[in-house]
């Protein structure tokens, strides 16, 4: 079961980081994002697109190495549980305008936090 989420858990960050890579403006959309200029796309592509894809690598290490996994996925649950952390304070501080994408993405990184903290 454990190899299912960790799997699950990487197609979600490779699918992200490869979509942050390629269409970078779109990426940011649905959230009112309007990136302009070439450092605004760059940005995208670094923290969504290469973040992305080197948290869907280290979790295809994990799976295949028993002496990575607690590590590799204690540590990017925290992380997701960090973002979904971090959104809560921002619905604290600014109420979202609606529930796509802002409220969504809360709910898919605690359950993704959730189901690898699960997996160990």
């Amino acid at each position: 079961m454990s190899q299912v989420v960790i799997g699950v858990v990487m197609v979600f960050f490779a699918g992200m980081g490869i979509y942050g890579l390629i269409w970078p403006t779109s990426l940011v959309a649905p959230f009112g994002t309007a990136l302009l200029s070439a450092d605004g796309r760059n940005e995208v592509r670094a923290v969504y697109g290469g973040f992305g894809l080197a948290v869907a690598v280290a979790l295809a290490l994990a799976m295949n190495d028993v002496g990575l996994r607690d590590g590799v996925t204690t540590t990017i649950a925290l992380a997701l549980a960090g973002m979904a952390a971090g959104r809560i304070v921002s619905m604290v501080v600014e109420r979202p305008s609606r529930f796509y994408p802002t409220v969504f993405y809360l709910l898919v990184e605690a359950a993704l936090a959730a189901a690898l903290s699960a997996a160990h």
